[in-house]
């Protein structure tokens, strides 16, 4: 139970660091603006996908299924970001 709440607290931690990049760039260039709308969507795709994949590893007890479904929400993850950040599929919630 003690790896279990460690490697949560680990994918909290790394959601943090990683928002905290853009935040910092921002201090330096005008060139990274974010709102906090940004922040916030994605602090919950970062959290979402490292909850996931942590439910994925508790629940499911063959390794090779583990990865699979872990690289699978990780694409899942790239697609809606590139989505948002340049509409490469023309969707509505690219903002076009």
């Amino acid at each position: 139970m003690i790896t279990q709440n460690k490697r949560l607290a680990g994918i909290v931690l790394a959601v943090v660091v990683l928002l905290f990049i853009p935040l910092v760039a921002m201090q330096f260039t005008h060139e990274v603006n974010w709102s906090i709308f940004d922040f916030a969507v994605a602090g919950v795709l970062l959290l979402g996908t490292g909850l996931l994949c942590e439910l994925v590893l508790r629940k499911v007890s063959i390794r090779k299924n583990q990865i699979l479904l872990c690289m699978i929400i990780l694409a899942i993850l790239l697609l809606v970001w590139a989505e948002l950040a340049v509409g490469i599929f023309g969707s509505p919630i690219a903002g076009s």
